[in-house]
């Protein structure tokens, strides 16, 4: 069978061992022939390819539903689910989701970009099929990282108190990092575990022996710890912690064994109650290149597939706001030993694995815990340290209570950095960082800023470390605007105070972070067709730089902000607030992410589609204040209004 005549996942039922295998290795050459040339995840997938063939076998996917935990190991499940011919425009502007996505595929039960979702989301379409008095199967697939978030434990201690709830997670355990590696002794125990003495030692004997005339229907309390011993012998240790917490556990199995998972995964439907099958996989399977190097190959961009290396960039790029954070978080940390770095799970996304080389002692990854990983901070700065909580913007959205509670309401001086924040590109709608000027704005006693350039980033964290409350400064995501960086001596910035960048009679753009450029950019077209703008990097949002920002109002009568989040509650809706509470009855254009979502595409179609780049803001200026409508520059012509 060739996957692109493939109308349908149930045709897959019924094939033959070897034709299985046949069409796994389909799924490997799709994958990387596509992930190659433009990009994505890669070896969550690659390992999971085996799974996900065994475990729909036993599956009718027009009946049965199956979550899988935030979507990265889920490309083998999209490329026999009707994408395998459409798979070139993953991640693409209108093309393939890099996630699941509920609207693009009825196969794709649940949506997902942030982990530790699948084991709740499966169990509420469980309860919800035994309120209709339906029967079909419902599954979790997650992974053992995911499985450290405590939202996936919750969902595990709910599950394991409705024992008469059919419902089945698969633990898709990719680095040992749980149980020991699968050997001889642990096919020979979980082999046990399923056969029928076993099950009867395990399960029947309650029965049997209840029923004894002497017994009265009641099972004496040495036979029942007889009977718990004699289960914890058939179950590896990790196993025993899920039978104790209600689950039936079956495993460790081969994740790569097509006829043991589904032996295993038809056993596990039959038990009318919560069970774990624990699968080890290996993440990057059939690619040499990955297996070896499982976290350099989790995602990649284009890579040249006979020798592994990435596709080298045309064009030189300064460095990433991210590389730069962590060199001046290693910097200062060698200076002050009560500075630590924290990180939940994202060390190499967000810089800290400079700090974990450098200064080991001072770094702390908490795994994919968000919550924990702000009260951990919280605690921290309570005996003296000065924690550096380095998240991604979309993530720092699960620890909205703990910000509130933890931080902001005792105003200790944790400092949180917002990686990937505003656009991010091809991750999509999960991952956009757009709301985070909105969430911060609401939080007591914080302190929210945001660079407008790699050097300022520089001065900020500075700012941040010496400040006596808690902070949080977002960074945009990819290279830095190629401004002079220096090692060290950086000083600290007065909070609340902006800076007049360029002065103008016309209007007064105001200008948050990574939209400062930008705003420069548009004040240059705007001279060209004879407006005179001035901008405002305003730097912080909380405290706003009233003091720099009414007297221009007044004077210009036109007031532009822009910014690179949501508008509901953003940066312009601050400057906004504070011009209406001072009476400054000026109207105002905010320019910034409408009430909608952005989907995947490069960040610059993303910018297009939303009107954020400098030609199309320049329009709307001109059209919102009926200042003219002289041509643009071309691209040419505006490096000679640059010059």
């Amino acid at each position: 069978m060739h996957l692109g005549d493939l109308k349908h996942p149930n045709e897959l039922h019924g094939l033959s061992l070897a034709e299985l295998e046949d069409v796994a290795r389909q799924i490997r050459e799709r994958h990387l022939g596509v992930v190659s040339t433009s990009g994505g995840h890669l070896g969550p997938g690659l390992g999971v390819v085996e799974l996900t063939l065994a475990l729909y076998q036993t599956l009718d996917l027009d009946r049965d539903k199956v979550c899988w935990d935030v979507g990265h190991q889920a490309y083998p499940h999209k490329l026999i689910t009707g994408r395998f011919n459409s798979f070139d425009s993953l991640r693409q502007q209108h093309g393939v989701a890099g996630y699941l996505k509920r609207s693009e595929s009825r196969f794709d039960h649940f949506g997902a970009g942030h982990a530790s979702t699948s084991i709740s989301a499966a169990l509420g379409m469980a309860l919800g099929r035994d309120n209709r008095g339906e029967d079909f199967k419902c599954v979790a697939v997650i992974g053992d990282g995911a499985l450290t978030g405590g939202m996936a434990l919750e969902a595990i201690n709910h599950a394991g108190h409705l024992p008469n709830t059919p419902f089945l997670v698969v633990l898709n355990d990719n680095d040992m990092s749980i149980s020991p590696p699968v050997g001889a002794l642990s096919s020979v125990l979980n082999r046990a575990r399923l056969s029928p003495p076993m099950q009867f030692i395990s399960g029947s004997v309650e029965e049997s022996v209840r029923h004894l005339p002497f017994m009265g229907g009641e099972l004496p309390a040495e036979l029942n710890r007889l009977k718990g011993s004699m289960r914890r012998l058939a179950v590896p240790k990790v196993g025993a912690v899920f039978e104790e917490l209600g689950f039936t556990y079956m495993g460790p199995i081969d994740g790569h064994d097509i006829a043991e998972m589904t032996r295993t995964f038809q056993a596990a439907h039959r038990d009318g109650g919560p069970v774990l099958v624990h699968v080890v996989t290996k993440k990057g399977k059939g690619y040499p290149y990955a297996e070896a190097d499982q976290v350099g190959y989790h995602a990649q961009s284009a890579f040249n597939l006979s020798t592994g290396k990435a596709i080298p960039s045309t064009k030189p790029k300064p460095p990433s706001y991210s590389k730069v954070f962590g060199q001046t978080l290693v910097k200062l940390c060698e200076q002050n030993s009560r500075v630590v770095g924290i990180t939940a799970a994202m060390a190499t996304g967000t810089g800290l694995d400079l700090l974990q080389k450098a200064v080991p002692g001072q770094y702390f990854d908490v795994g994919i815990a968000e919550q924990h990983a702000v009260t951990l901070a919280a605690g921290m700065a309570c005996e003296g340290l000065r924690p550096v909580v380095a998240i991604y913007s979309t993530f720092l959205q699960r620890a909205f209570d703990q910000l509130i509670h933890d931080v902001g309401i005792q105003k200790l001086p944790v400092t949180f950095v917002l990686d990937r924040a505003g656009i991010v590109g091809a991750d999509g709608p999960t991952h956009q960082g757009q709301y985070d000027i909105s969430y911060l704005r609401a939080v007591p006693n914080f302190t929210v800023m945001a660079p407008k350039d790699e050097a300022e980033l520089q001065q900020m964290m500075v700012t941040c470390l010496q400040h006596d409350g808690p902070t949080a400064l977002r960074i945009p995501r990819g290279s830095g605007e190629g401004v002079l960086l220096m090692e060290e001596g950086w000083e600290a910035l007065a909070i609340g105070r902006g800076e007049l960048l360029r002065d103008g009679n016309d209007l007064v753009i105001v200008a948050y972070g990574s939209m400062v450029a930008p705003a420069m950019e548009t004040a240059a077209l705007l001279e060209a067709a004879g407006l005179s703008a001035s901008v405002i990097n305003a730097r912080f949002v909380r405290p706003l730089d009233q003091a720099l920002i009414h007297p221009l109002a007044r004077r210009v009568s036109r007031v532009v902000t822009m910014e690179e989040g949501t508008l509901s509650g953003g940066f312009g809706a601050a400057v906004l607030e504070s011009l209406n509470d001072h009476d400054i009855n000026v109207p105002v254009l905010r320019i910034g992410i409408a009430d909608q979502l952005v989907d995947h595409a490069t960040p610059q179609q993303s910018k297009e589609a939303l009107g954020l780049t400098p030609k199309q803001m320049c329009m709307k200026i001109q059209q919102r204040f009926g200042l003219g409508s002289g041509d643009l520059p071309t691209s040419s012509s505006f490096q000679a209004v640059q010059a």
